[in-house]
């Protein structure tokens, strides 16, 4: 599924299922919560926190896609086409960084 398919179904979800969209603020902070719930999986999962029983059965992909899904809708309500966002920013990445990874030791570890 592209970025443009995604945010024409998550459009097409809110407005039979789910009523409407949260009002911009509601859903930034809403945002916040759920990247606050992947931070939290991935600090027991890959870092040094111990699992609670309550974090026992979440699942990282979906964490990813509770974030990726009012990322969506913030995108939708505020008229910004991911699909050309992202293509812009991969440019400006592109461009901005095209040698400054490859001349950062620390990166490059112990060749």
């Amino acid at each position: 599924m592209s970025l443009k398919e995604a945010q024409e179904r998550v459009d097409e979800w809110i407005r039979t299922t789910g009523v409407r969209y949260f009002n911009e603020l509601t859903n930034m902070t809403i945002l916040t919560e759920e990247v606050g719930e992947l931070a939290r999986l991935m600090a027991r999962t890959y870092g040094e926190q111990s699992f609670k029983e309550s974090d026992k059965d979440r699942d990282l992909g979906n964490e990813m896609a509770d974030v990726l899904w009012v990322l969506i809708c913030l995108a939708n309500q505020t008229g910004v086409d991911l699909t050309e966002a992202f293509q812009k920013n991969m440019a400006k990445k592109t461009s901005r960084d095209k040698d400054r990874h490859k001349n950062n030791e620390k990166l490059r570890g112990n060749d």
